[in-house]
């Protein structure tokens, strides 16, 4: 793990104690019915990457064999409690999604939500995904990202600096452009919220 990613990884060790606390206005307005959507999505053997504090872990369908993984150690102990409550079957590992201690082409479906904002390397995360799903597989992703909307996007590039002092989240991430520079080609894309909310469907055609 490099010295970005470390730096990065304090921050949501650090933010774990009030996270759940200061997603909870958006998870009622409309992120919880968008992850419920998302896992409709998931077939065959399953990665969700960043999976936090585990909100997604309630609505995972038990008919699929899932495994997890996240960076931060305290997000994951939060993720274990998650999975306990629920009686959810998943294996929760510490992994930085950069460097994933997976075979290539392992799983079916790999997602995330709310994830690549944070990855340190963004286009080198993209390209971990694009090895360990196997060639045919689908990555399916709700992730916020830079309004192109020119006053939305400057002040969203104003703020990033103390968003990610914060927490580590990027608030002005152009995550359709780093899926691009991957090298994915077949990808769907419908706005969620405005264009600053996104579920991407894609699909490996590697």
């Amino acid at each position: 793990m490099n010295r970005e990613t470390e730096i990065i990884k304090k921050r949501y060790n650090r933010a774990s104690a009030f996270y759940d606390i200061m997603e909870a206005p958006m998870e009622a307005m409309a992120l919880k019915s968008w992850r419920i959507d998302a896992m409709k999505e998931l077939e065959g053997k399953v990665l969700e990457i960043g999976v936090g504090t585990g909100k997604n872990i309630e609505y995972y369908p038990d008919s699929l064999e899932i495994t997890a993984i996240d960076f931060s150690e305290k997000m994951l102990e939060k993720a274990k409690k998650q999975a306990s409550l629920h009686n959810k079957k998943v294996d929760l590992l510490l992994m930085d999604a950069e460097h994933m201690d997976f075979a290539n082409d392992t799983f079916d479906t790999v997602f995330t939500t709310c994830v690549f904002c944070s990855v340190p390397n963004p286009v080198n995360g993209l390209l971990e995904i694009m090895r360990v799903c196997k060639p045919g597989g689908k990555i399916v992703m709700i992730e916020h990202v830079r309004s192109e909307k020119k006053v939305l996007g400057v002040i969203m590039d104003v703020l990033n600096p103390l968003v990610v002092n914060l927490y580590g989240a990027n608030i002005n991430r152009k995550t359709l452009e780093n899926i691009n520079k991957a090298g994915y080609s077949k990808v769907e894309v419908t706005n969620l919220f405005k264009d600053i909310v996104k579920k991407i469907v894609i699909y490996n055609e590697k």
